[in-house]
């Protein structure tokens, strides 16, 4: 866990020190919570089923916001040097790694079989939901994970990006109303790059070289950033640090545990 400067290094869209202050009232979340990411990113994926289940135990008290990291511009360009991924077939290869060290399901076949050029649709996708609220993106974002790593689909073409937000129009999960014409206009229009080009300028601003990347803060005080695939438990070590009187919900899912939609 890294500390980092309130002063140099809060998001953009950060809530003021009165929003982030657990006593400021009950319906007030005490964590402001920006997760850098990338539909495409296998790490993002390991780590979803702690991400899900830090929620679940304390989403009353979480603000969230996703940033997309545009992971991959094209393959001419990508180069990841920790990981030694530089090709799709490389790619493929962590995948597996990922799903040996983490036992997080993944089918590594999309990378060998129909590899996406780009990430940039899904993130532009992802942008296109959230302009229907928060809990829409979010919905969507999971549906594009399981999409490119269960069902080893390309979440770069059009086509899928678009049965995706047919299906999760007509079976939302509990709560998100989503519609799938507003997908499509919102996709098309000028408004969704904008948001993801100040997603991009806020990953470079802030040096997020890695994903996925959590900054988590309360108030005005010194934040925490967690860089790169961390287990359950540290996780809530950091949110604990923040919101000192935080507890497991009973009955909560184990840290290994996948947790599906």
């Amino acid at each position: 866990m890294q500390p980092i400067d309130p002063e140099t290094s809060a998001p953009d869209h950060a809530a003021s020190s009165d929003e982030g202050d657990p006593g400021a009232g009950p319906d007030v979340p005490a964590v402001q919570i920006t997760y850098y990411t990338d539909p495409l990113c296998p790490w993002s994926w390991a780590l979803e089923p702690h991400w899900r289940r830090l929620r679940c135990e304390s989403d009353a008290r979480l603000a969230c916001r996703y940033v997309m990291g545009g992971m991959i511009a094209d393959w001419r360009s990508y180069h990841d040097p920790l990981n030694s991924v530089h090709n799709p077939a490389q790619m493929a290869l962590q995948c597996y790694q990922v799903r040996q060290l983490t036992g997080v399901p993944i089918d590594e076949r999309l990378w060998r079989e129909d590899p996406p050029d780009s990430s940039y649709p899904a993130c532009l996708a992802v942008k296109a939901a959230e302009r229907q609220g928060a809990d829409a993106g979010d919905a969507y974002l999971r549906s594009l994970r399981e999409a490119a790593m269960l069902e080893a689909r390309n979440v770069a073409r059009g086509d899928v990006l678009l049965s995706l937000a047919e299906v999760l129009a007509g079976s939302p999960p509990p709560g998100v109303a989503f519609d799938v014409d507003r997908f499509r206009e919102d996709l098309l229009g000028p408004e969704v790059p904008e948001a993801f080009q100040d997603d991009l300028r806020d990953v470079r601003y802030r040096n997020i070289d890695r994903f996925p990347t959590l900054v988590l803060r309360a108030g005005d005080r010194p934040g925490i950033a967690l860089v790169g695939y961390r287990p359950y438990e540290v996780l809530h070590e950091a949110l604990a640090r923040l919101i000192p009187d935080l507890r497991p919900l009973r009955g909560a899912t184990g840290p290994g545990a996948y947790i599906p939609s």
